[in-house]
């Protein structure tokens, strides 16, 4: 887990009845938002190791993170833990793509697409030409994760929803993948908008278990 205090509603990565089955956590201190999306990542890798292998000593049998633009060091960090790891749900991207028609496209909706450069979806195995949206630097999302906002559940719907129907707007769109693991309260609300199949860390948590457990 990112370094950060805001809330964290059903469906956030960082609640706990989110899941439908158990989950620990493990904070990193000093990987805030603005460091992990600005890729002020090298100083902390041990960090994020260190805390990996601490949740494996309380039962982990797979690991994930709280922040998508950590597909930028998946294979790093992956290299440093001892079971599997999952760095964002910009790994599903080779996979989602696969299953759509030929010119059909899944479309990222991210916190920041100034951010989310070629770098993070190669890194995830994703093509780096991927169609991508981010939510408004000086929107609702952005005031609460990094400036102290407050948790405005519309607001914060109708900047999801927009950007993903901008997404859309492009017409050769499929299927949509979040990296924002806070997004994923909205999830349901995009699919009935755009009536595409939305994916998310939950999607992406829930398939990974599925290969790591026998129930």
């Amino acid at each position: 887990m990112l370094d950060t205090a805001f809330p964290r509603p059903v469906g956030d990565v960082g609640n706990p009845r989110s899941w439908p089955f158990p989950v620990i956590y493990h904070l990193v201190p000093g990987a805030t938002a603005r460091r992990v999306v600005d890729g002020d990542v090298a100083p902390l890798l041990d960090a994020f190791a260190d805390g990996a292998e601490a949740l494996v000593q309380r039962g982990a049998v797979g690991l994930i993170t709280s922040c998508g633009f950590l597909a930028r060091w998946q294979r790093v960090l992956a290299a440093r833990v001892s079971v599997p790891l999952m760095a964002s749900s910009l790994v599903l991207l080779p996979a989602l793509a696969a299953s759509l028609a030929p010119g059909r496209q899944v479309g990222v909706l991210t916190y920041n697409a100034a951010a989310l450069t070629a770098a993070h979806l190669e890194a995830a195995g994703g093509d780096p030409a991927t169609p991508v949206v981010g939510l408004p630097p000086e929107g609702a999302f952005h005031a609460m994760i990094e400036r102290g906002g407050r948790y405005d559940a519309a607001m914060l719907r109708a900047e999801v929803l927009a950007a993903g129907l901008s997404l859309t707007d492009r017409g050769d769109i499929d299927a949509i993948l979040l990296e924002c693991t806070n997004l994923p309260p909205f999830s349901a609300a995009l699919r009935e908008v755009t009536g595409l199949p939305v994916h998310d860390i939950l999607t992406m948590g829930a398939l990974f278990r599925a290969g790591l457990v026998s129930a």
